[in-house]
C-alpha cells in the first residue's frame, strides 16, 4: 500500500506524484526519495534538481500559514515620536488616583466610563471628548467621568478588529499607523484634563498606549485567558474584568485571585526586544457585571449574589454594572433604565457598586461600515449601538441630582 503525495519544485510547472510505503509516514520518519517511486517521468526528470539526496524532512514545516512578517516601529520609538507631556502625565496619574481611591473606599464618587463603543474617527472623538470634560466638571463632586476610548474590539468571528488595526476602515490593516493615531488621541484628550478607558485585548499594544491610560478593561471573552490575566498583572492601572459572556462569574473571580498575583511571562520591552517579563501583582483589580446568554445580572439580586460570591474569595466587594452588552440586550434605549436601577440600588443601601460603563456617543444607535467611506454618517457607532448625547447629559444628570447626598454617607472603608 502506498501514500501518494506532491514534492513541489522550483524549475517546473508540472509536479511529481512520488509514492512512499504508507508505513514509512505513518511512524513519521524522514523517507529517501531514491526508495520512492516516481509515478510520472519524461520532462518532469529533467527539472528534479539532486532528488536522490532530497528527503521529506527538506519540505517546509515552519510558518506554512503566515503570508508574511513586517517590523514595527518599538514602543520607545513611538514614545519619543509622540512624547508624554507633563499636562498629560498629571491627568493620568490623577485619574489612576481617584479610581484607586473610589476602589479602596477613600472617594466616595462613582466612576464612570462612557463613551463611543469603538473610535473611528478622531474628529468625532474630539468633539465628544469636549462635552463630556464639561459635563465632568459639572457633576465631579458625585460622579468622575472617564472617557471611553476603545481601540481594539475582539470578534466573536471576523469583523473590524478596531482602529489600531484597521484605523482607515478598508482592509489596508496599517497597524503602525493606528499605533500614531491611537497614542495621538490619547494625549490630546490627557492634556485637555480628560482621563481614559481602554479596552486590553493585543498583549503587545500596552506597550505603546498605557502610560497614556487611567483605567482597563478585561473583556468577557478574554477574562478566563491566563495571557490576558498575566497582562493585567502588570499593568499600571486598575483593571476591570467583566463576567464570561455565559453570564458566570467564576471566570472573573478567578482572573481577580490570579491577577493580584506575581507572574513570569515572555512580553516584548521598550526596545520591542523579546523578554521575560516579571510583574508585581495587581492589587485594583475588580469585578464587571455585563450579563450573559442573554440575561441581565446588574438587579439587585444578581448584585447580592456578585458580593457573596467575591467576599467567600476573599477578595473586597468592589462591583462595576456595564450598563450595555446583554444587561440591556445591546438595546442603546435600556441602557438609561440600567442606570436608573443602579443608582435605586444605592439609595436602597447597596455599599458594594462602585461604577459603571455606558456605550454613549454623538448619535443614536449604530451603522455598517459602508462600501463607500464618504457614506458614514458622523458621529454614529460602527460598532455596538450607544446612546446619543442628549439622553448621556440627561441620564448622569439624573444620576447626580439623585446619589448628590447619598454617596458622601455611604460606608465603604
Amino acid at each position: 500500500m502506498c501514500s501518494t503525495i506532491p514534492h513541489l519544485l522550483e524549475e517546473s510547472h508540472v509536479l511529481p506524484i512520488v509514492e512512499v510505503p504508507a508505513n514509512a509516514l505513518r511512524f513519521g520518519s524522514p523517507v529517501a526519495l531514491n526508495n520512492a517511486r516516481l509515478r510520472r517521468t519524461g520532462t518532469l526528470a529533467a527539472s528534479i534538481r539532486d532528488l536522490m539526496s532530497n528527503t521529506m524532512a527538506d519540505l517546509p514545516i515552519d510558518d506554512l500559514n503566515v503570508a508574511s512578517n513586517e517590523t514595527l516601529i518599538t514602543p520607545d520609538q513611538l514614545k519619543r515620536e509622540i512624547p508624554l507631556t507633563a499636562a498629560a502625565q498629571a491627568t493620568v496619574s490623577k485619574g489612576r488616583e481617584v479610581i484607586r481611591n473610589i476602589l479602596d473606599g477613600k472617594d466616595h464618587r462613582l466612576f464612570i466610563v462612557i463613551g463611543p463603543c469603538s473610535i473611528h474617527d478622531i474628529k468625532a472623538a474630539h468633539e465628544y471628548a469636549e462635552r463630556l470634560k464639561a459635563l465632568a466638571a459639572e457633576v465631579s463632586d458625585t460622579l468622575y467621568l472617564v472617557m471611553r476610548v476603545y481601540f481594539e474590539k475582539p470578534r466573536t468571528t471576523v469583523g473590524w478588529k478596531g482602529l489600531i488595526n484597521d484605523p482607515y476602515l478598508d482592509d489596508s490593516f496599517k497597524i503602525q499607523d493606528g499605533l500614531h493615531i491611537g497614542r495621538q488621541l490619547l494625549l490630546d484628550l490627557a492634556e485637555k484634563g480628560l482621563p481614559t478607558a481602554t479596552e486590553a485585548l493585543d498583549p503587545i499594544s500596552p506597550q505603546y498606549l498605557q502610560d497614556l491610560i487611567s483605567w482597563s478593561a478585561i473583556g468577557a471573552r478574554t477574562t478566563e485567558s491566563q495571557t490576558h490575566r498575566e497582562m493585567a498583572s502588570g499593568l499600571s492601572s486598575a483593571v476591570g474584568f467583566k463576567n464570561g459572556t455565559d453570564g458566570g462569574l467564576t471566570v472573573a473571580i478567578n482572573a481577580l485571585q490570579s491577577v493580584s498575583s506575581p507572574h513570569r511571562f515572555l512580553g516584548i520591552n521598550q526596545e520591542g526586544g523579546v523578554s521575560i517579563v516579571t510583574t508585581k501583582g495587581n492589587a485594583y483589580g475588580h469585578v464587571v457585571l455585563r450579563g450573559g446568554n442573554g440575561k441581565p445580572n446588574y438587579d439587585s439580586v444578581s448584585v447580592a449574589l456578585c458580593e457573596q460570591a467575591l467576599n467567600k474569595a476573599k477578595i473586597k466587594p468592589n462591583i462595576m454594572v456595564d450598563c450595555s452588552h446583554a444587561n440591556s440586550n445591546k438595546d442603546p434605549a435600556l441602557q438609561p433604565l440600567v442606570m436608573e436601577n443602579v443608582a435605586n440600588q444605592i439609595l436602597e443601601g447597596n455599599q458594594s457598586i462602585i461604577g459603571l460603563m455606558v456605550e454613549s456617543h454623538l448619535k443614536w444607535g449604530a451603522q455598517a461600515i459602508p462600501k463607500d467611506l464618504a457614506d458614514l454618517q458622523y458621529g454614529v457607532s460602527i460598532t455596538d449601538a450607544c446612546i446619543d448625547w442628549e439622553s448621556t447629559e440627561k441620564t448622569l444628570r439624573s444620576m447626580h441630582a439623585k446619589l448628590r447626598d447619598v454617596l458622601p454617607k455611604r460606608n465603604r472603608t
